[in-house]
């Protein structure tokens, strides 16, 4: 009976064999999903560990996107003050400014006159009659310079700041930059953050599904040893196991993108009360359409890696008697 099987496979063609591979997996896909179905309790609760497990390194992606933004748009609107020399003429700094528009570094310009300062000063400082009493204005003139997007980072202003420093004009620049770059390590931080977690709660996710298929193949021994007395192969017995912890990785990577758009919707609202009390607006970025796929491609690979070694380890030590 077996010789007939195999030679009515041998004459079928090879897009016949082809049609077949791909109905066969489909089949024990199929029937898979339906055995999770058949135990909903079990599944549902192993599915929910994957979902958290998988939602925490996601959620702190999240954070570090969100935190870039901020530091882009805080970084964008930092401003180098250049210090004129007192001595340097109306028309000399006019000079300055028209050379220093053409950097391709610098954004905007804006310039304060020794006259301006004083008066800033006066209004911030409260002490508006007794500089009255001074015989000449101590201020310098102010050159504000926003660099382009392209150098609005710490390094990047640095380096524009040695650069106009060289202006003959400028008798020394300033740029607090010291919080941006504490911002920047933080995010760093965050960032090495999320892989070190992530790593552990990958290798997490692995030995649950792992442990998980073990426990089915346990459940259905009596099944394996009739499988291999009747001559089945070992790729058809595992495959289906396999096909388990995949369906296992894509569901929990669902509920872990459905936990994450809860957690940004929750933290979204409380976000805008605290910006608006500072008359500004940000919205929570949520992960993106690519970021999806890739959870669940990673979420899928680590159900089959988890399937895999579990098969291997235990269908061997399963022989019939």
């Amino acid at each position: 009976m077996s010789s007939q099987v195999s030679l009515s496979r041998s004459k079928l063609p090879i897009s016949g064999r082809i049609i077949m591979f791909f109905v066969r997996h489909i089949q024990q896909a199929m029937a898979s999903l339906g055995e999770l179905w058949r135990n909903p309790v079990s599944s549902l609760m192993t599915m929910a560990v994957l979902g958290v497990s998988l939602s925490l390194p996601a959620a702190l992606q999240v954070l570090v996107k969100n935190a870039e933004t901020v530091t882009e748009s805080w970084g964008s609107a930092a401003e180098i003050s250049l210090f004129i020399d007192e001595g340097r003429s109306e028309q000399s700094i006019q000079n300055l400014m028209t050379r220093i528009q053409v950097y391709p570094e610098v954004s905007e310009l804006r310039y304060i006159s020794r006259a301006q300062a004083l008066e800033e000063f006066k209004l911030m400082s409260g002490f508006g009659e007794a500089l009255d009493y001074l015989d000449s204005n101590p201020l310098p003139a102010v050159v504000l310079v926003t660099p382009s997007h392209m150098y609005s980072s710490a390094a990047g202003a640095r380096e524009l700041l040695d650069k106009l420093q060289q202006e003959p004009e400028v008798s020394f620049g300033r740029l607090d930059i010291e919080w941006l770059e504490r911002l920047q390590a933080v995010v760093n931080l965050l960032q090495k953050t999320v892989l070190a977690i992530a790593a552990l709660l990958v290798l997490a996710v692995v030995l649950v599904i792992g442990n998980t298929i073990r426990l089915a193949i346990m459940a259905r021994r009596a099944e394996i040893e009739v499988m291999k007395l009747v001559g089945a192969t070992e790729a058809f017995i595992q495959r289906p196991f396999l096909y388990t912890g995949i369906w296992y990785g894509v569901i929990g990577g669902i509920l872990a993108w459905l936990i994450i758009n809860i957690l940004v919707l929750y933290l979204d609202s409380a976000l805008a009360e605290l910006l608006g009390l500072y008359q500004s607006s940000l919205e929570m970025q949520t992960l993106s359409f690519t970021e999806l796929l890739q959870l669940m491609m990673l979420a899928s690979f680590l159900g089959w890696l988890g399937s895999y070694f579990s098969v291997r380890q235990h269908l061997r030590n399963i022989e019939p008697t």
